[in-house]
């Protein structure tokens, strides 16, 4: 949508705006380029959606939804120490660059308009002037860019003299925040100059007008009021009760810090986990600006070390005196879920602050600098990461414990058909029976062929069986499965759904037979993916005693049986030749070649997009239009945008069609973020309608 150009308004605009506003709509007029809202011709409208749109008779507006996206920058400039005139330059030709990049909120360093390490000079009437009219440049400078930034400056008010946080906006002075917490110790002498914030928000007189001043200020654009912005500086994020903590929990979803952090052995590491837990314990992004080159080195260096974090995750970190701009877009939507979902963070202080409201339209970025990973339950790090799989596998296993245990047994069937599922549960209770020092011989595994086993899985089985020291048992279930259908009447030509279904629940009904004869518990191997396709026959493989894969999708599933592999060089060929076998139920005859025909993501799609899509929309909520438009991020030249269209159909069909499946699902241990239990984290009505996530995915 973005190739539309706007056509001429021909009718009166403020007779416009009034029609839309009455009912509901609103109307930005286009100023320097910048417009949230262009008027379509007849041709242009038939082009949009009616989710991109708003219409009032014959005029229609398209609205731009930016998806929750904000994309921000913290930058470190270079500056002059007491160089007004020269510091004012840099921050337009930062400005200039970051509207250029699109970017909307711009962080720069503390005392950025004089340099940090001014020393007594700072007290000197002639600087500060120069410091204000600075401001008042800026001010006017910012008039022809449509983005949200703030700079440091000292500022007299009451005969006391405070650091600050100038906030600016299109022509604007929102706000100034004074530093709380001032420093003076080892390296640090601020008190000699500085006063600390006062506790309730007054004005200070600054360029001519009066202006708000005070810590408790939340900055919120009224065109997108998602976004709520905090400010604190420096020294205020290593608080103990930090300046940013009520701010968030009154709504501010967006810390800006503005700092001049000196650089000694082993900061950094400090400095950058103090943001990123920031962070995370605010429930917010930390978008923090650090001085850098320019500032005095008789006794510091400064490193530009900038970072911008999200609900505990690094999005974006310079490398120390590299000068480098941090850039990354946050995502309001998943810190709006964050705080919805966690009901110990609470919304109070509101009467505290002071809500000062600025106009920033908001567009959706065309592109993302921020990385979605295409396999979100995987770690990142090029090698296996050992110690994340024997850490699942802990809580897999000694979920298991407890479950023998009570129930006082040392014995456990499963079923074990030579895939990835079932090679896990195997490994999972492996690893209880080492921890309860059981024989291992007390694991019974039975291997169950019918009509759609194959040589492949066959072998596979019989050879991990071998490999891990357990019981295995075959029976054939071929001619168990022909006396069904002979009683229900089915023709065992008709391989329809009941010819599958009878043979995973006769798999089924064999091992819990055989879990009552063997006084044993039946171990159920269903995954996390299977369970949010419905990928599973109800009273069949989705029934069991205890569900060791509950919580674990496929994707995770193949990485824990490669680490496994790793860890135990004993099994590592039965597993790899696992891991390289197709995904399949095997309930349909094999192809002529006697190889595998039923291949499961054939007819569901990649479980690796799946996976993407279940992380997304159980973890943060997102809409099928965001999680479309991430996956394209994501899997770009890897699949196209029509594939990951027909793959989201897919899994929000069946997600909500399979929820009568999920309200009965056995017990089995939470492993990650990501859970389906409907006794822990997912609680949904089996009639639930999903025709307006199906006409939305329709309409991308």
């Amino acid at each position: 949508m973005n190739d539309i150009k706007p056509i001429t308004l021909l009718r009166n605009t403020e007779k416009l705006k009034q029609e839309l506003e009455e009912n509901g709509g609103r109307i930005f007029i286009t100023k320097n380029g910048q417009k949230d809202f262009v008027v379509l011709s007849d041709e242009e409208f038939q082009k949009l959606s009616k989710n991109d749109i708003k219409s009032k008779n014959d005029i229609v507006f398209k609205q731009s939804d930016p998806l929750g996206f904000v994309k921000v920058s913290s930058q470190s400039i270079q500056v002059e120490v007491a160089g007004v005139s020269h510091n004012v330059e840099e921050i337009k030709r930062a400005i200039k660059e970051a509207n250029d990049d699109d970017v909307k909120i711009l962080v720069l360093p503390e005392l950025c308009l004089t340099g940090y390490t001014c020393g007594d000079l700072i007290l000197h009437d002639e600087l500060l002037d120069k410091a204000e009219n600075a401001i008042n440049d800026l001010k006017m400078f910012s008039k022809n860019y449509s983005l949200f930034f703030v700079v440091g400056a000292p500022l007299r008010k009451d005969g006391k003299l405070f650091n600050c946080a100038v906030a600016i906006c299109k022509g604007a002075i929102l706000g100034v925040v004074p530093k709380t917490f001032i420093p003076n110790y080892a390296e640090f002498y601020e008190m000699r100059y500085y006063s600390s914030a006062p506790e309730e928000n007054s004005a200070i007189h600054i360029c001519g007008e009066s202006v708000p001043f005070g810590v408790k200020q939340i900055f919120v654009d009224e065109d997108y009021r998602k976004l709520k912005i905090a400010i604190e500086i420096c020294e205020d994020a290593w608080a103990v009760e930090t300046p940013s903590s009520k701010a968030a929990l009154a709504g501010a979803n967006v810390i800006l810090n503005l700092s001049a952090s000196n650089e000694i052995v082993g900061k950094a590491s400090y400095r950058l986990n103090l943001v990123k837990m920031n962070s995370s314990r605010l429930k917010a992004a930390y978008v923090y600006a650090d001085a850098g080159d320019g500032e005095s080195t008789t006794d510091l260096v400064f490193g530009g070390h900038n970072i911008i974090a999200e609900n505990g995750k690094i999005l974006c970190e310079t490398p120390l005196f590299s000068m480098k701009k941090a850039v990354s877009e946050i995502d309001l939507d998943v810190l709006l879920n964050e705080r919805r979902r966690n009901t110990s963070f609470e919304h109070k202080y509101c009467e505290e602050f002071k809500f000062i409201r600025f106009s920033m339209p908001l567009e959706r970025p065309s592109s993302l600098t921020r990385v979605y990973k295409t396999n979100p339950f995987i770690p990142s790090t090029k090698n296996t990461d050992l110690t994340r799989v024997q850490s699942i596998l802990d809580i897999q296993s000694m979920g298991l414990v407890k479950r023998l245990k009570t129930t006082r047994q040392n014995k456990v069937i499963l079923g074990l058909s030579g895939g990835l599922d079932s090679t896990l549960a195997l490994l999972v209770c492996v690893e209880a029976f080492k921890k309860l020092s059981y024989d291992p011989k007390n694991i019974l595994c039975i291997t169950m062929p019918a009509f759609g086993t194959s040589k492949r899985t066959y072998e596979n089985a019989l050879l991990l069986s071998k490999e891990t020291g357990v019981s295995l048992r075959e029976i054939n279930i071929g001619a168990s499965v022909l006396q069904h259908f002979k009683d229900i009447g089915h023709d065992p030509n008709v391989t329809n759904i009941a010819y599958e279904n009878s043979q995973a629940r006769e798999r089924t009904q064999v091992l819990m037979d055989l879990a009552n004869d063997e006084n044993a518990l039946m171990i159920g191997t269903g995954d996390l993916s299977e369970i949010c396709l419905g990928w599973c026959t109800y009273n069949g493989d989705h029934m069991s005693n205890y569900g060791v894969n509950g919580s674990i999708p496929k994707t995770l599933v193949r990485y824990l049986v490669e680490g496994y592999a790793i860890m135990h060089p004993e099994t590592r060929k039965s597993l790899l030749g696992i891991i390289e076998t197709p995904i399949s139920p095997e309930l349909l005859p094999p192809d002529h070649k006697g190889e595998i025909a039923q291949k499961t993501e054939s007819v569901v799609g990649p479980y690796e997009v799946h996976d993407f899509y279940i992380y997304h929309y159980l973890r943060h909520g997102f809409t099928p239009r965001k999680l479309h438009f991430i996956a394209n991020e994501a899997y770009k030249g890897k699949y196209s945008s029509e594939e990951l269209k027909k793959y989201l159909g897919i899994l929000f069909n069946r997600f909500f069609k399979s929820q009568f499946k999920r309200s009965c699902m056995p017990d089995g241990a939470k492993v990650g973020t990501v859970a389906v239990s409907p006794r822990g984290d997912w609680r949904m009505p089996s009639d639930a309608s999903s025709e307006e996530y199906m006409k939305e995915i329709e309409s991308l």
